[in-house]
């Protein structure tokens, strides 16, 4: 009788553990855009930023994902190392980094904003989530040498940590004004569309990794 007791107490907590993992599998795979304005949908309505955007876009192709808005407008490389932790919670798989272009804007030495991308990234491999780096690009106005600099950060930080790197994250949209908000800065509705559209490729190979390093 004790045999069948155990037997039977032994299937419950197959059937309990089975449950629970089944349920942890049915929980949506959490992405954070960390970013500036671009990241945070600078004067876009609701829905029409890159992250609202983006999340739709990954569920209409059948990924169970979120995507949280992390984007903080002004946001600087030194403002976005100094929020990361609290920014970027627990039980986040993949991180979609998106940060310099104010830097870049404000003339900061490429070194220092190399620096706190280093440390960004250096952080979130501490905790083991994924990135998808997008890289900027600095404007011609600012002369050939500091462009040539702030350029090769993103690539040289991409290898270094082995994260898929998405070259420029105004792909398509900078430059062209049927694209952009007056400010000829910041993306518009159709702008954020091109972007998912471009960028969509590449985020579902980082889900893909992320998915597999769970």
């Amino acid at each position: 009788m004790a045999f069948k007791h155990s037997l039977a107490a032994a299937f419950l907590l197959f059937l309990a553990l089975c449950g629970a993992i089944s349920s942890a599998r049915a929980e949506p795979l959490e992405i954070v855009g960390f970013g500036d304005s671009l990241m945070a949908g600078f004067g876009l309505g609701p829905g029409e930023g890159f992250t609202d955007k983006l999340q739709a876009a990954l569920r209409a192709r059948g990924h169970d994902v979120t995507v949280a808005n992390a984007g903080v407008s002004g946001d600087t490389s030194s403002g976005g190392l100094s929020r990361l932790d609290w920014s970027v919670p627990d039980g986040t798989k993949l991180v979609i980094l998106e940060l310099g272009a104010n830097d870049m804007l404000r003339g900061v030495s490429t070194a220092i904003t190399q620096k706190n991308l280093d440390d960004i990234l250096a952080r979130l491999r501490e905790r083991k989530i994924a990135v998808l780096l997008a890289g900027m690009r600095a404007a011609p106005n600012l002369g050939a040498d500091y462009q040539n600099s702030f350029d090769a950060i993103f690539p040289k930080l991409a290898e270094k940590y082995g994260v898929p790197l998405y070259p420029f994250f105004l792909d398509s949209v900078a430059g062209e004004p049927a694209f952009q908000l007056e400010d000829g800065l910041h993306p518009n509705a159709q702008g954020v569309d091109r972007m998912v559209e471009r960028i969509l490729p590449t985020v579902e190979k980082a889900i893909a990794t992320a998915q597999g390093a769970s």
